[in-house]
């Protein structure tokens, strides 16, 4: 097991599912966690609970919605005035939302805003920070349900047609295609001590869908003795924050602990870069420039 003492690490997502086992696992290694978080009880009390298990009490909270983008201002802002750098960003956040389509605080499509719009701009606000470490990493929790996807720039957020899982194997397939834009734009620019990959947690009994409803949730049940434990799932986001292979390879899409390749007809260089275009446009900044 790596020693991670001295090692600051930022989980989205962190308060259930395997946001909170990567969070917890890590802290058992002795890095200095992070825990960002909507709901300020339930952060408080995985904080609690993650101190009581790791033996310290280096357990940090930032509060945010991912989805409003303001809050995610505030919440670089407030990472940055509180620690001297970011050593790992895991963007874990990812929510399936319910049958009728909802719009963030900025008017996007919920989904696309939490799920992608939200962790793009975090990620994009604490880059200088994760260039003041040696190794800085940033880990992105997508999923095999990018195969599904079936994207439409002319209708990213939806207003044409919504369907939920379509909202979020589109969205994975945007984490993955970001991870690989994000790795290549950082070569060009000679940004060295940065890695970005994603990962593929496996069918996770999580509580992921919890925000859907009806039938979705059913299936979810339904499913859930032939799916992965959350320590299962969570196996890969650790092993890329802690291993050194996470700080050795950049763009790649990872499952069980292996690289393996992404196959969509949408994933081409050029969609990357208007995907990124798009995205920039609709945070109002751009990536690298602070």
């Amino acid at each position: 097991m790596p020693n991670l003492k001295d090692q600051i690490i930022l989980v989205t997502g962190a308060t259930s599912g395997i946001g909170k086992v990567t969070a917890l696992e890590l802290a058992k290694q002795g890095a200095y966690v992070v825990l960002l978080a909507r709901n300020a009880e339930k952060a408080e009390a995985t904080r609690r609970e993650i101190v009581a298990a790791a033996g310290h009490d280096l357990v940090g909270v930032l509060l945010c919605d991912l989805s409003d983008l303001k809050q995610v201002h505030h919440a670089a802002e407030a990472f940055q005035r509180t620690y001297p750098r970011l050593d790992v960003l895991v963007n874990n956040a990812g929510l399936l939302f319910g049958q009728s389509r909802n719009v963030s605080a900025d008017g996007y499509e919920m989904g696309v805003a939490t799920n992608h719009l939200g962790p793009f701009l975090l990620t994009s606000l604490l880059l200088d920070e994760l260039q003041k470490s040696s190794a800085g990493r940033i880990v992105n929790v997508a999923s095999e349900a990018y195969r599904f996807a079936k994207p439409d720039l002319n209708d990213f957020q939806s207003e044409r047609q919504y369907s939920p899982l379509r909202v979020y194997s589109n969205t994975k397939l945007y984490n993955i295609m970001f991870t690989q834009e994000l790795a290549r734009q950082m070569r060009a620019r000679g940004i060295r001590n940065v890695t970005v990959n994603a990962v593929h947690p496996g069918a996770v009994a999580s509580n992921f869908g919890d925000s859907s409803s009806g039938w979705l949730s059913t299936l979810t049940q339904l499913f859930r003795p032939f799916m992965l434990s959350v320590e299962q799932g969570a196996a890969t986001s650790i092993f890329l924050a802690s291993e050194p292979i996470g700080a050795e390879i950049s763009g790649g899409y990872f499952e069980k602990k292996q690289a393996k390749a992404v196959k969509h007809s949408f994933n081409t260089p050029e969609n990357a870069q208007a995907l990124w275009q798009e995205t920039e446009r609709l945070v109002q900044h751009n990536f690298f420039q602070h």
